[in-house]
C-alpha cells in the first residue's frame, strides 16, 4: 500500500506529540493497542524533570544529567533539552495538563535521586504519565490531520539503496497477514526494551521490538548496554511489577533490611537518594543476601501516602500491603534502556528517511545511567525536533486515507515457552550484575531461542535487541552506570565513551561465544 501520510510507530508520548507537532500534515500512527493502554509513558510516575522554580535553573539541570551519566553523557544534548524543558511543560500545560501547583501558581516540584534540587514537575503525586497521555489523546483524537490505526504492530523495515521507504504492520493478534506500507517518511517511538527481563516494570507488549526491527534494516544502536534497573520495584510477584516511585523517597522514604537496617547508608553518602545504579546494586546484594530489602514510608509520609500517591496506594491494598503501617517489599526491575537506534540532534537515525524518539532512541542524553524523570522530557524535546526536521524534509502533501486492511493468514506466533525462556536468561545473564562467563551463555542461549522460532519476525526483533544488550555487555569490559560487570568492576577512563553497534556486528560477537561453548 502506498501513503502520503507520514508514518509514526508507537502510541506513547513522543508519538503522539509528533503527531500533533507535524499537523496539519497528514500523519498515520500505528498504535499495537487502544490508545493509551499499553504505553510506558502512561505508566510514569514521578514526572517530568524541568527546571521551573526561580531558584533553578536549566544549567544545573544540565550538571545533574552529566553527573548521573557516569561520564558518557553528550554535554551539547544535555544542554539542549534542558533549556527547552520550561516550554515543553508550558506547552503541556497550555494544552490541558492538570499539573500540581502551589497556591501562587507556581509548579510544586518534587526531588528525586541524583537532583541538586527539587525539579520534577508532577500530577497528583504520581500519576503524571496517565494524566500528560490523557491530554495528548484527547488532542489527537480531535486532530483531523491524524489517523490512528489501533491494534496493529510494525514488524519490519523496507530498505532501498539505504533509505528506509516502508513499514510492515501487521494486526496485533499475530494471526493476520502483513500489510507492507510505503511512506515518506517514517518516525519510530515504539518504547523501550524492560520487558526483556523476568522482573519489570514495562507494560507487557514493551520488550524490544522497535529497536530490533530497526537494527535488522541495518540501523547503528548505540549504548545498548546501559539498562537502567529501578531499585523499587514493588516485590509483589505481579508481571509487570507496580513501581513504587521515587518520589516516596524524595520525600524522606527509607530503604530497610528485614533486620530494620538502613543498608544504603553504609553505600553512599546520598543514602536513599544516590542514583539508581547504585540503590539497585545496593537492594540486589540484600535480596541476594536474603535480607529482604522493603521501602519504608510510614514515619516519613504516614497516611497522606493514600492521598498523595493513590497508585502506590493502590497496588499496596491490591497485594493486602498497608502502608501506613507496614513497609513495602521492594526488588530492582528493569525499567528503562538507556540505549537504543543511534540518532542525530534531529532525531534522525543512521538510516536515510528513518527518525527516533522517546525510549527507543539513543540520543546521548541518558549516557551510562539516565536521571530520573530525564525520560519523558527526552521523548518531548526530540518529538518535537523529529517532527520539524521531517517537515522541512519531506514536501507537504493531500495524503490519501491509508486504512489497513490485514490479509488473513501469515502467522507470526511464537511459543510462550520461549519468551519466558528469553526473559529468564536476560535476567539471569544480562542483569544488575555481569560477567564475560554469563553474557557469554545468554548470547547462545538467545542464538537458540532464535533458531527454535525462526518463522516469527516479532520474535526475532525481541532476539535482535537482547542480542545487541548482551554483545554490547561482553565489549565493554568495564562497570560504568548501569553497566555493572563483577569481572571489571572498576570504571575505565579510556572507556568514557558512548558505544556503537550494528546488529551484524553483535551477532559476530555472539557467533565467538557459541564457539567457546561447543
Amino acid at each position: 500500500m502506498e501513503t502520503g501520510r507520514i508514518v509514526i510507530v508507537g502510541a506513547g508520548l513522543g508519538a503522539l506529540y509528533a503527531a500533533l507537532e507535524l499537523a496539519p500534515r497528514p500523519v498515520l500512527i500505528v498504535s499495537p493497542e487502544t490508545l493509551g493502554q499499553g504505553a510506558s509513558s502512561a505508566w510514569a510516575q514521578g514526572g517530568v524533570a524541568a527546571a521551573m522554580a526561580a531558584t533553578d535553573s536549566a544549567e544545573a539541570h544540565a550538571a545533574d544529567t552529566i553527573g548521573a551519566g557516569a561520564g558518557t553523557v553528550d554535554a551539547e544534548v544535555a544542554a539542549m533539552v534542558t533549556k527547552a524543558a520550561r516550554e515543553h511543560i508550558i506547552d503541556l500545560t497550555d494544552k490541558g495538563t492538570p499539573f500540581d501547583r502551589t497556591p501562587d501558581g507556581g509548579y510544586v516540584m518534587s526531588l528525586e535521586a541524583a537532583h541538586t534540587a527539587p525539579r520534577v514537575v508532577r500530577v497528583k503525586g504520581d500519576q503524571a504519565g496517565a494524566r500528560i497521555m490523557e491530554t495528548l489523546i484527547a488532542a489527537v483524537r480531535a486532530a483531523p490531520s491524524v489517523q490512528v490505526c489501533e491494534r496493529s504492530m510494525a514488524t519490519g523495515l523496507e530498505v532501498t539503496d539505504g533509505r528506509v521507504t516502508g513499514v510492515h504492520v501487521r494486526a496485533a493478534d499475530r494471526e493476520s497477514g502483513t500489510v507492507l506500507l510505503r511512506a515518506p517518511a517514517v518516525l519510530l517511538a515504539g518504547g523501550g526494551s524492560g520487558g526483556l527481563y523476568a522482573v519489570t516494570t514495562n507494560p507487557p507488549r514493551i520488550r524490544g521490538q522497535v529497536i530490533g526491527l530497526a537494527a535488522r534494516a541495518g540501523a547503528v544502536i548505540a549504548d545498548a548496554e546501559f539498562v537502567q534497573f529501578h531499585p523499587t520495584a514493588m516485590d509483589v510477584g505481579e508481571d509487570p511489577a507496580p513501581l513504587a516511585t521515587e518520589a516516596l523517597r524524595g520525600e524522606g522514604a527509607h530503604l530497610v533490611n528485614n533486620r530494620g537496617e538502613r543498608f544504603m547508608l553504609a553505600l553512599d553518602p546520598r543514602a536513599e537518594l544516590a542514583p539508581r545504579d547504585i540503590v539497585a546494586r545496593g537492594i540486589f546484594a540484600e535480596t541476594q543476601a536474603g535480607r529482604r530489602p522493603a521501602l519504608d514510608t510510614r514515619a516519613a509520609i504516614g497516611a497522606a501516602i493514600l492521598t498523595r500517591f493513590p497508585v502506590v496506594a493502590e497496588a499496596c491494598q491490591r497485594n493486602a500491603i498497608d502502608p501506613v503501617t507496614e513497609t513495602i517489599p521492594v526488588a530492582c526491575a528493569a525499567h528503562y534502556h538507556m540505549g537504543g537506534i543511534a540518532t542525530d540532534k534531529s532525531g534522525r537515525a543512521s538510516l536515510k528517511g528513518l527518525w527516533v524518539c522517546g525510549e527507543a532512541a539513543s540520543t546521548g542524553l541518558h549516557g551510562a545511567n539516565r536521571l530520573a524523570s530525564n525520560g519523558l522530557l527526552e521523548a518531548l524535546v526530540y518529538a518535537r525536533l523529529a517532527a520539524r526536521d521531517i517537515a522541512a524534509e519531506v514536501a507537504p502533501t493531500d495524503a490519501p486515507e491509508a486504512a489497513l486492511t490485514f490479509p488473513k493468514g501469515g502467522h507470526d506466533s511464537f511459543s510462550e515457552a520461549s519468551m519466558t525462556a528469553l526473559r529468564q536468561i536476560m535476567t539471569d545473564h544480562v542483569g544488575v550484575l555481569r560477567d564475560a562467563a554469563g553474557l557469554c551463555t545468554a548470547l547462545t542461549g538467545i542464538a537458540r531461542l532464535e533458531a527454535r522460532e525462526s518463522q516469527s519476525q516479532t520474535f526475532a526483533n525481541m532476539t535482535a535487541t537482547a542480542t545487541l544488550i548482551a554483545a554490547a555487555a561482553f565489549d565493554r569490559r568495564e562497570s560504568r552506570g548501569g553497566h555493572y560487570r563483577t569481572d571489571y568492576p572498576d570504571a575505565d577512563p579510556a572507556q568514557a565513551e558512548r558505544s556503537h553497534l550494528t546488529l551484524a556486528e553483535a551477532l559476530a560477537i555472539r557467533a565467538r561465544c557459541e564457539e567457546t561453548q561447543t
